[in-house]
């Protein structure tokens, strides 16, 4: 099971995560779910509704536990974690899971998404 997830800006758009989806579908293949923040739920909900795509809700008191590859002073200040969209990916494809490689940024930089496969379906 790939699972996409994301981090994003508050002026973010449906528009910018699809833009990093993209980009994460042409490195990695097709994705199975979506995972985001709790807090972040809505917009990456109205991605999911258009794409007929599960979404995984993440608790966001869980992000601080996950090791990312990627370190944005940003993300640690606001959610505790290197990479939102890393952690989420990782936390939504469950345990055993890794990160098919570093989060993709949108073309006008307001969103972040990461790519993870899980070891069940």
């Amino acid at each position: 099971m790939k699972v996409a997830g994301f981090g994003f800006r508050q002026a973010a758009t449906v528009t910018a995560l699809q833009d990093a989806l993209d980009q994460l579908i042409e490195r990695h293949g097709p994705v199975d779910r979506l995972a985001v923040a709790e807090s972040m739920l809505p917009l990456v909900r109205a991605l999911a509704n258009g794409l007929a795509l599960p979404v995984i809700p993440v608790a966001d008191d869980e992000l601080s536990g996950i090791e990312t590859p990627t370190q944005s002073v940003a993300s640690r200040q606001v959610k505790g974690a290197g990479s939102v969209a890393e952690a989420v990916a990782l936390l939504g494809a469950g345990p055993g899971s890794r990160l098919l490689g570093p989060r993709l940024v949108s073309g006008d930089r307001m969103a972040t998404a990461a790519m993870a496969e899980g070891v069940t379906p």
